[in-house]
């Protein structure tokens, strides 16, 4: 099942502060791939995969408001 980052970090019950704290970058950061402002680069996105137990298909980078069907 695909999830928006927000969706992932919504789901282990952790606030946008702790899941940037997890994954290595400031609140700041992540709030900006939560809006599809900035995107992880390589490295990051490993990290969310490992932090999360994700893989980087199961992952929508952009928030579903921007997304058209």
């Amino acid at each position: 099942m695909k999830l928006t980052l927000k969706a992932l970090r919504v789901n282990s019950d952790l606030t946008q502060e702790e899941a940037a704290k997890a994954i290595g970058v400031s609140k700041y950061t992540w709030s900006n791939y939560e809006q599809g402002k900035t995107f992880p680069d390589v490295p990051t996105i490993e990290t969310i995969e490992k932090v999360f137990n994700v893989t980087y298909s199961d992952i929508i980078f952009l928030p579903k408001d921007t997304v058209k069907p």
